[in-house]
């Protein structure tokens, strides 16, 4: 199995039980996630040797959020102890016609202060075969941006293999600073991962006709938007999730690629996916998952599949991480969906 390293923040996710609203809440329900730490959470699940790295704060609340990924199998060996704060953020999870919610409270946080004196990324990246990161760790911070950067460089003089999910979060940083930041970091990536939106806020290119609020998918932009983003950064590959979005209990959700070698476009099997038990975690589940097929030698088709099923699972299970298996993926990526007993 290969060596994966992503690297960002790991938060204290409080979120509302039952779908109550924030203010019906008497209690929150506990669970530890963010972004690259879900990957991780998702490859090691599947078997591949994962490690995150991320500074958290030295105190029981880091060590905590540390434990969670543990219990997953994620490497924690280079995880610094530094900085004020672990990162939180509070979910109100949405049902039906009303959405879900998310508040930051991950000002200066640990990670949003680290640099690279914190981490010895050539000891990190030795023997490595992938690298993650998203567009979330750079809006941090302009400390993080250094940060994430140089592990790039450190990555790329290892002979590393590097993914993004672009993952614009307008909470955290403007379309204007996120371009300004992000389009300097394509230059290390082989592999960009994000959705319409993604593309147009962090990238500056246009979706063409495709709306997912009124669940319109325009297969033939995403192909003209992949030519592009090719041209402009040679990527090997160009992946985007589709979901459309008839309300927050009911998703369709399905993908596409173009690799770059045979200048090829291949749109996934589409799932229901109703009713929706936690959305959070989906994007960084289907990134996971086509990293794991990738990694695995699959063909990029067969690769977009697995990342398509894992993530369709993910909807069905409450928290951050995706805890499907391998063989429940392969279960439902070769088209059983009936959902029987196993007995």
């Amino acid at each position: 199995m290969a060596k994966v390293v992503t690297m960002g923040e790991i938060m204290l996710r409080l979120s509302t039980p039952n779908f109550e609203k924030f203010i019906q809440a008497d209690e929150f329900d506990i669970n530890y996630g963010g972004g690259e730490a879900n990957v991780a959470v998702s490859l090691a699940n599947y078997g591949h040797d994962a490690e995150f790295v991320t500074a958290v704060p030295d105190n029981e609340i880091g060590e905590c959020a540390v434990a969670a990924l543990r219990k997953y199998n994620v490497a924690t060996k280079n995880i610094a102890r530094c900085g004020e704060r672990l990162g939180i953020y509070y979910l109100e999870s949405g049902s039906s016609v009303r959405p879900s919610k998310v508040v930051y409270d991950r000002a200066h946080s640990s990670i949003s202060t680290a640099t690279a004196q914190d981490f010895d990324f050539d000891a990190i990246f030795e023997g490595a075969d992938w690298f993650h990161f998203t567009g979330i760790t750079p809006a941090l911070s302009d400390s993080a941006a250094k940060l994430t950067e140089d592990a790039l460089i450190a990555a790329k003089k290892h002979g590393v293999k590097v993914s993004v999910d672009l993952n614009f979060r307008k909470k955290l940083w403007s379309s204007q600073k996120a371009q300004s930041v992000m389009k300097n970091l394509m230059k290390y990536v082989d592999v960009c991962i994000g959705n319409e939106e993604d593309a147009e806020l962090v990238l500056g290119y246009k979706p063409g006709k495709t709306d997912v609020t009124s669940g319109e998918l325009e297969l033939e932009g995403y192909k003209s938007i992949f030519e592009q983003m090719i041209a402009d950064y040679n990527f090997e590959y160009c992946v985007s999730s589709l979901r459309e979005s008839h309300s927050a209990s009911d998703n369709g959700w399905s993908a596409c690629i173009y690799k770059r070698d045979n200048k090829e476009f291949y749109h996934s099997k589409s799932y229901n996916l109703h009713p929706i038990v936690d959305r959070v975690g989906g994007g960084d589940s289907f990134a996971g998952g086509v990293i794991c097929g990738l990694l695995d030698g699959k063909d990029f088709k067969a690769a977009l599949e697995f990342g398509v099923a894992a993530s369709a699972l993910k909807h069905t299970i409450p928290g951050d991480f995706n805890c499907a298996s391998r063989k429940e993926v392969e279960t439902l990526a070769g088209g059983d969906a009936s959902g029987r007993v196993q007995r």
